[in-house]
């Protein structure tokens, strides 16, 4: 089984919803829609061969400067049978960050989904307990987006000379 195998069989399986394929170090790597996010884990997990049995990670990553696409949803699955990894990622705009839940499929994105709304705020449709898991209830924002500076414009106690700058 080999990366352009499964790709080929992802095109003609899933068409114009498969985008930007790619092989960085290796990996399988594609992008879909939220529409076809579950039905392609579904095939991949049910496939004969493929056996995509384990979601090892789900994550989120905001990009700011990117309109219309401003978070990913990423998703990386494991064939423990066939010692195979894919990625695929899902673009979600600012205005609509809903994704469905993979829980349907994959007992373990119950914490992942809860950890990357807690972080991004991402919302999983579908998902049983879509709470936070790490901070607290009342925060209003979510720490891992990129609104926020890096550093602290009224700290005096640095000397730019020191840093490089």
């Amino acid at each position: 089984m080999t990366n352009q195998e499964v790709a080929q069989e992802l095109v003609r399986q899933f068409g114009d919803y498969v985008t930007d394929l790619d092989e960085p170090f290796g990996l399988l790597t594609l992008t879909t829609t939220r529409e076809q996010i579950i039905p392609m884990l579904q095939y991949l997990k049910d496939h004969k061969t493929y056996k995509m049995s384990f979601l090892t990670d789900l994550t989120g990553v905001h990009y700011p400067d990117n309109a219309g696409q401003e978070f990913c949803v990423v998703y990386h699955v494991h064939s423990l049978v066939n010692n195979f990894r894919i990625r695929i990622k899902v673009f979600l705009s600012e205005a609509d960050i809903h994704v469905p839940s993979a829980t349907v499929l994959y007992s373990s994105a119950n914490w992942m989904e809860r950890e990357t709304f807690d972080y991004f705020g991402i919302l999983f449709d579908g998902h049983p307990n879509l709470t936070r898991i790490l901070n607290m209830e009342e925060m209003d924002y979510h720490p891992m987006r990129k609104q926020y500076p890096l550093e602290d414009g009224t700290r005096e106690d640095k000397i730019d000379a020191l840093f490089g700058r």
